[in-house]
């Protein structure tokens, strides 16, 4: 058994069949998620004898670091390897002001965005919950902040609501007080507009920050440049938007991909800002992180300052993205594990 995939009361409960008490399991949940400890003989509060048996009954797994690329920004991108060989990536980008962790939560995607290279590999399969709670313990390793402050976005490779209970129990193990005790308001989950999935998560107890894809202000572009449009369309998405419970001092981010002559001028920015009039949002622009493959082009700064003063100007919180680890293909939409693809 994989101790690393069970949640603390699954901890207990796998500990208890052995005969073991409950703090058994708080000590190794800290050690496995606060400190990423995967070594049985390295927990030195627990007894010799007691560690040798815990060896010989369980494992601790998750991802290993395959390559490391650091970008001239200070982003780091990891190629990691999962225990069945497939492979992922996680984004380390300091300096956000906070630290941010960026994790997948599938290997490929299904959603085959036009202007994303992780959709080109189509769906491999999803992660487990240990597979997205494993980048989260070895970023925090790797980067020395296990006992500090940082922020997770679920916006790697893959659509996080396609994998629902996956990625629910994954936060729930991360929000554990026992293990790095991350608070919901440091995560941000990113989905194209899964409205299934939104339904659902609007009946969390803890909720994450919500980021939605939208990146066009019609079905017709829409359904185009994100396909899953032509199941729920933008008005469908909307209405379940306004159905999260989003708190007084909080806002939902709407992302949008700028692309030259698509989807970038200054009549997209007005139908932008009226179909987000009455909610509690903010649109995050982002400026194409173009890559070969990606068959649009980013478009000129001007061009993005003028969209975003147009919704400025009509009252909506506004802001542009600054691309982050672009040399070393790190930046949204750029994720993607050349020979992953789906077979």
């Amino acid at each position: 058994m994989d101790l690393a995939e069970l949640s603390r009361a699954e901890l207990e409960q796998a500990l208890a069949a052995i005969g073991l008490p409950r703090f058994r399991a708080a000590q190794l949940y800290r050690w496995i998620h606060r400190r990423g400890v995967t070594d049985f003989s390295a927990m030195r509060n627990i007894p010799a004898d007691l560690r040798a048996r815990l060896a010989r009954e369980f494992r601790i797994g998750g991802p290993a670091i395959l390559r490391t690329d650091v970008s001239t920004d200070g982003t780091t991108k990891l190629l990691l390897k999962l225990e069945d060989g497939r492979e992922i990536e996680s984004v380390y980008i300091p300096d956000t002001p906070n630290q941010t962790f960026c994790v997948s939560t599938q290997v490929g995607c299904a959603m085959a965005c036009g202007f994303c290279l992780t959709g080109r590999m189509g769906l491999v399969r999803n992660l487990s919950a240990g597979e997205i709670a494993g980048q989260v313990r070895l970023l925090a390793r790797e980067t020395g902040l296990s006992g500090a402050p940082f922020n997770i976005v679920l916006m790697g490779m893959g659509e996080p609501l396609h994998n629902y209970d996956a990625v629910m129990k994954a936060l729930r193990m991360l929000y554990d007080e026992e293990g790095l005790g991350v608070h919901p308001k440091r995560v941000t989950l990113s989905t194209v507009g899964v409205v299934s999935g939104l339904e659902r998560l609007a009946q969390e107890p803890d909720m994450p920050n919500v980021a939605i894809s939208l990146h066009a202000t019609t079905d017709e572009a829409r359904d185009k440049l994100v396909p899953i449009n032509r199941k729920w369309k933008i008005r469908q998405l909307l209405d379940q938007c306004r159905q999260l419970p989003v708190g007084t001092r909080r806002r939902i981010t709407f992302e949008y991909v700028l692309l030259e002559g698509v989807n970038d001028t200054p009549e997209d920015a007005r139908r932008l800002a009226k179909l987000l009039g009455n909610m509690r949002a903010k649109v995050n622009l982002l400026p194409l992180n173009a890559a070969p493959g990606i068959p649009f082009s980013r478009p000129s700064d001007d061009r993005v300052n003028a969209f975003a003063r147009v919704l400025a100007d009509a009252g909506t919180i506004v802001s542009v993205r600054k691309s982050r680890g672009r040399d070393i293909r790190a930046a949204c939409g750029q994720l993607i594990v050349e020979g992953q693809q789906k077979t």
